[in-house]
């Protein structure tokens, strides 16, 4: 794999942008339990989740009605399930016109983000953390609904979905996930977690939600030095963030690039399926898969994000 021009002690930014690109804008080999891909040309549908997603390259070839059908056919499949679908856009994507192609078929964009990335070795160190806080990795069911309520509680709406993923995704690929909660007794002030992605140089921060009162006082910095010491262990070159606009500054001090801005498109149906049929669908589909008796459709081979919040 050829490593990217250096600046310096810095990866140049152009650098870290192609080496993201051809490694990191990639969704992992092994779905979960209960989710699928599903390609149509050089698109990748997830299917499975609380809403779809669409994995796409930079440039998918297609314009103009070309492109206007290959978006529609997105929407259309999606709205066939009776589900939302996001399709992920990053500012340097091209045709420069596909948000307002998106737009045109329906999709709304959500808050954009911005794709920070820096080398793991700057950021590795040991945790500070204040009085009475510690981090726990966790792998228990248990931990991970302790870790949607908090989340719920963080964002003020209902995350509870956030919880079931963890625990399809901890299934399906124990080695490439790592949860951490940071507890102040029996309390989850925050929690992020770590995806490896093998065949890359690639590690990315997910999650980091906070608690209000537990705010500006250093837990967030600590879980961002923990998850570098862990992919520095792993060999990881890169820790790579879709990151909000409340932690973007924080990570830049701490010596993350901005390489892009990602903007979410998402379209909703008018009338969404209720989220606890859609959960009772997921325990059915993870028991059909566990138990070997969910039909092979075609198309779902032999995986992620908790759409897709960064760090």
């Amino acid at each position: 794999m050829t490593r990217p021009a250096r600046v310096d002690t810095v990866e140049s930014t152009e650098a870290l942008l192609a080496a993201f690109d051809e490694q990191a804008r990639t969704e992992p080999a092994s779905p979960p339990a209960g989710v699928w891909y599903d390609r149509d040309g050089p698109l990748r549908r997830v299917v499975g989740e609380e809403r779809g997603f669409i994995s796409a390259p930079r440039d998918t070839g297609a314009r103009g009605a070309e492109l206007d059908r290959l978006i529609a056919r997105q929407r259309d499949y999606f709205a066939g399930r009776g589900e939302a679908v996001e399709w992920k856009t990053y500012d340097y994507d091209e045709p420069a016109d596909l948000p307002a192609r998106l737009r045109a078929a329906g999709f709304a964009p959500e808050d954009a983000e911005t794709v920070v990335v820096a080398l793991t070795a700057d950021i590795a160190a040991e945790p500070v953390l204040p009085p009475g806080v510690v981090l726990r990795q966790v792998t228990a069911g248990a931990d991970m609904h302790r870790i949607a309520a908090m989340e719920s509680q963080a964002w003020g709406e209902d995350r509870s979905w956030t919880g079931e993923h963890l625990i399809r995704e901890l299934a399906a690929t124990p080695g490439d996930l790592i949860v951490l909660t940071a507890e102040a007794g029996s309390q989850v002030a925050s929690a992020g977690w770590l995806r490896f992605q093998p065949g890359t140089q690639f590690a990315g921060l997910w999650g980091g939600a906070t608690l209000s009162e537990w705010r500006g006082r250093g837990i967030y910095r600590a879980l961002v030095a923990r998850r570098a010491q862990l992919a520095a262990a792993r060999g990881f070159r890169y820790l790579q963030v879709d990151a909000s606009s409340d932690s973007a500054p924080i990570l830049r001090r701490l010596g993350f690039q901005p390489i892009a801005t990602t903007t979410p498109y998402v379209w909703t149906p008018r009338h969404p399926p209720d989220r606890r049929q859609w959960r009772l669908a997921v325990v059915r589909r993870v028991t059909w898969a566990r138990t070997g008796l969910r039909a092979q459709a075609a198309h779902r081979p032999p995986r992620e994000g908790d759409r897709r919040r960064g760090a």
